[in-house]
């Protein structure tokens, strides 16, 4: 049986339109949970993600693509892109959250903005906190506002994106690190090693290697494990399901094995990054 990582979301509204479908606006601490890996290391979400940066300096890597972010970028991830955000230390941002099912219409594609012009970062702001607003408050009807204010956003988005000069030619780097990462995001519980996925790509490892290194400034082996550990992390942390079949549903070979890998990689075994997790205590390294 499969298990899939839970994802941080908030309490439920008490407001009857206010389903599961429902696009809402978060902070980024909030959206990581207070805990900087659910962010910070290599993942997959299965809703749509628009982030707008309005503080600091910081970095994602988005489809196996770096990038960095300052104050008054916009990144825009859809469901099911493999991706990391680092908003830095003084970094501050509001994400709008939208699932699939939501009926939002968001474009096709990971796209990165830096917005110039003051105008449109006063639009877009504007647009952000009215939806908040609603979101927060207790007027009628207000769920229903909140999914308007969601469209004029994503309007919002393709307008800047008509307006924005034309992306430039992506390179053949760039088109096998998406190539790669879709495939992790998909199989990444399979246990299968960067050589694996190198041949179903018809290259080399080393040629996989040199490409991640150049477009994400990290190698495929550590995006791989990258998303191993966030998947251990989410199941330990957020569900009850044994250890056992959580090191089985994640592909590695032995119980063992697993227990090995997460203490290379946060100094704890799997019980006692859960125990400590459930005592507040879990913000260790996920390096």
């Amino acid at each position: 049986m499969r298990y899939q990582p839970i994802i941080h979301h908030p309490p439920a509204s008490k407001d009857p339109e206010m389903t599961q479908d429902a696009p809402r606006i978060d902070t980024l601490a909030t959206l990581s949970g207070k805990a900087p890996w659910r962010l910070g290391l290599q993942h997959s979400r299965d809703t749509h993600l628009l982030i707008w940066i309005t503080r600091g300096q910081g970095r994602a890597i988005v489809a196996g693509q770096r990038k960095g972010m300052g104050i008054n970028n916009m990144l825009f991830i859809p469901a099911g892109t493999l991706f990391s955000v680092d908003p830095g230390p003084q970094g501050f941002g509001l994400a709008m959250v939208v699932p699939p099912g939501a009926g939002i219409p968001l474009p096709e594609g990971n796209h990165h903005l830096r917005i110039r012009d003051v105008h449109a970062q006063q639009e877009l702001t504007a647009l952000v906190e009215a939806m908040q607003r609603e979101q927060s408050g207790s007027r009628d009807f207000h769920a229903a506002a909140a999914r308007a204010h969601a469209t004029l956003i994503a309007i919002w988005l393709k307008r800047a994106l008509l307006a924005a000069p034309g992306p430039a030619e992506t390179s053949a780097e760039a088109r096998i690190a998406t190539a790669f990462t879709d495939l992790v995001a998909r199989e990444f519980h399979s246990g299968q090693s960067t050589a694996t996925y190198a041949e179903k790509l018809g290259i080399t490892p080393s040629h996989l290697a040199r490409c991640l290194n150049t477009t994400a400034g990290m190698s495929a082996a550590a995006i791989l494990t990258e998303c191993s550990l966030h998947a251990a992390r989410s199941l330990l942390c957020d569900t009850d399901h044994p250890v056992g079949r959580i090191s089985e549903y994640l592909g590695f070979g032995s119980a063992a094995y697993f227990t090995r890998f997460m203490q290379q990689h946060t100094g704890k075994t799997p019980s006692g990054l859960r125990d400590a997790e459930a005592s507040g205590a879990g913000a260790v390294s996920h390096t």
